[in-house]
């Protein structure tokens, strides 16, 4: 049972909190591996059509735990390799999600919480959200989450965050690209609510297919991609999901998809 979490599985929606509000939800081990445990379990829960990362209390994620790394310190070479190969597991585990991931933005989103938000498809925050890729202001590097950044905000944007670690507000994240949709704290919920029943209209193959597609298309060579392309809209368009949307389409009428109309 998770300790750092909540998990409330309502299908067709799992809502995931990082629950640890006292440290305004920082990362440590136990987090880590609870969080990768959860989606790694998402990705077969056929029940479950949307997640939404959220977290508890006054903020999303502060970044790593004071404790942790203070851990850290102490930590040879070897024990630091093992712990950011756990970090970057627990990013890689959330990315390749086949559900979409909403994320529910408020408060500090720092370090690897703006990571997290990097992974989320889809960001709505508040306008007093705060973001930082605030690693050199500790003598590190925001490396694990750099991959995910760099697809986000492109290279220009993370050039400068990278190394400035400066703060920036919700209206910038929206503007670069970590943000989708910036709304008033008491909108919040309404416009994830408003987002996910929107995704719930789509073929949940669709969109997994879709998510692996954009993945593909980051690192093979043109000549795959295009085959790969081919391949996937032959398959989606036989499939018992396309045919449906198809025949709704054609027949001017909301397809069902697994049910949810």
């Amino acid at each position: 049972m998770a300790t750092t979490l909540t998990i409330e599985r309502t299908p067709p929606i799992t809502r995931i909190t990082l629950n640890r509000p006292e440290v305004h939800n920082a990362f440590n081990e136990t987090l880590i591996a609870e969080l990768t445990e959860a989606f790694e379990t998402l990705r077969e829960d056929e029940a479950t059509r949307v997640v939404i990362l959220q977290g508890a209390g006054k903020s999303f994620c502060a970044g790593a735990d004071l404790n942790w790394m203070g851990k850290m310190v102490g930590y040879s070479f070897a024990e630091n390799l093992e712990d950011a190969r756990a970090l970057s597991w627990m990013f890689e585990a959330i990315d390749h999600c086949p559900k979409p991931v909403v994320g529910r933005i408020h408060g500090a989103a720092m370090g690897g919480g703006a990571g997290l938000v990097a992974v989320c498809d889809i960001a709505i925050a508040t306008p007093e959200a705060k973001f930082a890729f605030s690693e050199v202001k500790l003598g590190l590097i925001p490396a694990v989450i750099a991959p995910y950044v760099l697809r986000k905000i492109g290279y220009g944007h993370a050039r400068a965050l990278f190394i400035t670690g400066e703060r920036f507000d919700a209206e910038t994240a929206l503007r670069i690209g970590l943000a989708h949709r910036v709304v008033p704290v008491e909108q919040l919920d309404a416009e994830v609510d408003a987002v996910v029943q929107n995704l719930l209209q789509n073929g949940p193959n669709a969109m997994a297919a879709a998510k692996m597609l954009l993945h593909a298309a980051l690192v093979l060579p043109a000549d795959e991609l295009r085959s790969l392309t081919v391949a996937r809209i032959a398959e989606l368009r036989v499939s018992d999901e396309g045919q449906e949307g198809i025949r709704a389409f054609l027949e001017k009428r909301k397809p069902n998809f697994g049910g949810v109309e």
